[in-house]
């Protein structure tokens, strides 16, 4: 068995197919959806943030955060993040944000490439899909982390503000500030793709693995080496 064989996996016989599509269609549908969810989630925010502060009595201050860029009330937040000496949020995940939309693009392009590989490669092709919503997060806390506890000394609140990291989920008290965070429908839909990839997995390997044994067996038999139980 030559290695691309071995990572194409088996072709399924005419026969097969005809009988058994609904088997062999379903991974491809879920990869499809998980797919559709990730292209859609470009254009919707993946995380949000509300900021309480008595400066603005009547209005909260909102960030909206997609995948290549955040917008929202940038200037008062940065106004009031100055006074106490945390660096303007727009520096935060700068490479991230260049190649945001790139990598959603080869993630969308490992899904394709999974759906023509009929062996346990495809699951290795689904894994960054699975585990993205996951690392978005992450990154997310590193940063707010990384800004919240590295303040300026010379602000001039500096004394009145210790070193904080702002949760990334849920609500927070940062001296008089409040926020208030959760996630927007692109990061759900992240989470829906990684589901949607999971459940592929499942599938694929339901419909594909007694083909790939059954493929391996006769290559054996005709190599003249006996089969492994």
């Amino acid at each position: 068995m030559s290695i691309l064989h071995a990572i194409l996996g088996p072709r399924v016989p005419v026969p097969e197919l005809t009988s058994h599509w609904t088997r062999y269609a379903l991974p491809t549908l879920t990869i499809s959806l998980a797919r559709i969810c990730l292209l859609v989630s470009l254009f919707l925010p993946y995380w949000h943030i509300k900021l309480k502060a008595p400066q603005y009595p009547k209005k909260d201050l909102q960030l909206n955060a997609y995948i290549n860029r955040v917008e929202g009330d940038m200037r008062e937040i940065n106004g009031l993040n100055h006074y106490i000496g945390m660096r303007p949020l727009n520096e935060a995940a700068e490479l991230e944000k260049a190649i945001g939309v790139w990598g959603i693009i080869a993630l969308v392009l490992l899904m394709e490439s999974a759906m023509f590989i009929h062996s346990r490669w495809a699951a290795l092709f689904l894994i960054p899909v699975i585990l993205f919503p996951a690392v978005f997060l992450a990154d997310l806390y590193y940063w707010l982390n990384l800004f919240g506890q590295n303040l300026d000394p010379r602000a001039p609140l500096s004394s009145s503000i210790k070193p904080f990291t702002p949760p990334p989920l849920g609500v927070g008290e940062i001296g008089q500030f409040k926020t208030i965070a959760w996630q927007g429908w692109g990061l759900w839909l992240a989470w829906a793709a990684a589901g949607f990839s999971l459940i592929a997995i499942v599938l694929h390997r339901r419909a594909y693995k007694p083909l790939f044994d059954q493929m391996k067996a006769d290559d054996q038999r005709a190599k003249g080496t006996p089969c492994e139980a």
